[in-house]
């Protein structure tokens, strides 16, 4: 793995977003799965900006979400999808056909697993995992002790991930269940990076990258991974030797 500090947090969010941009220009198809979350919305904003410029063209594109609220959707105020489709999908006007995402209010959680790794699987893999990190070290929605062997599963919600969840939503909601993309397809990705923006990710961060490989500690799956590449602003990255 690689670690690059940036300066401040939009610095970080233009070289993602121009580094996105590189990645579609070289492979016009690529097939991207992309984190929701505070920390990238700038990164999509500046991306967005990129494409309305014609600097790069996503009409080829292949998008999938990386996690959502069991019993949410695109259309619930605070699901994860709501907020990739306002900051994203929605500004870059992609078609329904470009864009996987994992019906949280499907009967049968299994076969969206299912749905979500044929379509990986039939795109030859991600050509790029974009993915932020919980404050107890999650990765998409991999709790502490999820195995790092899954594909796409559904997982109870640790606590913590239940009320920092919160934040999202306009009033009290009851989170319970995830769904989401597995660790197998961070270690089969072509290429994953990590935003991590903040002080208060900082202990975490250093955690993960500087402490022992664990399962307890989903993110230090990328000590692991010699192409994975760890992108943070300053104050997220204070602790990192």
């Amino acid at each position: 793995m690689t670690i690059h500090k940036f300066p401040d947090h939009a610095t970080l969010s233009q070289y993602t977003a121009e580094h996105i941009a590189a990645i579609i220009n070289q492979k016009p198809t690529a097939t991207l799965c992309l984190a929701s979350g505070d920390t990238p919305i700038e990164t999509y904003h500046r991306f967005v900006a990129l494409a309305q410029a014609k600097r790069v063209d996503v009409s080829q594109c292949t998008f999938v979400g990386l996690d959502e609220w069991v019993g949410f959707g695109p259309n619930d105020f605070g699901s994860c999808s709501y907020y990739v489709f306002r900051d994203l999908f929605t500004p870059l006007n992609l078609r329904p056909d470009q864009i996987h995402v994992f019906d949280a209010k499907a009967t049968d959680l299994a076969a969206e697993c299912d749905r979500i790794d044929a379509v990986i699987q039939s795109r030859g893999g991600l050509d790029l995992l974009l993915v932020g990190m919980g404050m107890n070290g999650h990765i998409a929605l991999n709790e502490p002790g999820t195995p790092f062997t899954l594909g796409c599963h559904v997982v109870e919600l640790a606590e913590s991930t239940k009320t920092v969840g919160q934040k999202y939503f306009e009033k009290e909601t009851t989170l319970t269940q995830g769904i989401t993309i597995g660790l197998r397809h961070l270690t089969e990705a072509h290429e994953v990076i990590l935003l991590v923006s903040g002080s208060k990710k900082a202990p975490v961060l250093r955690e993960a990258l500087h402490g022992p490989v664990t399962e307890q500690m989903p993110a230090s799956i990328l000590q692991t991974y010699p192409n994975a590449q760890i992108w943070v602003d300053e104050a997220a990255g204070s602790l990192l030797t």
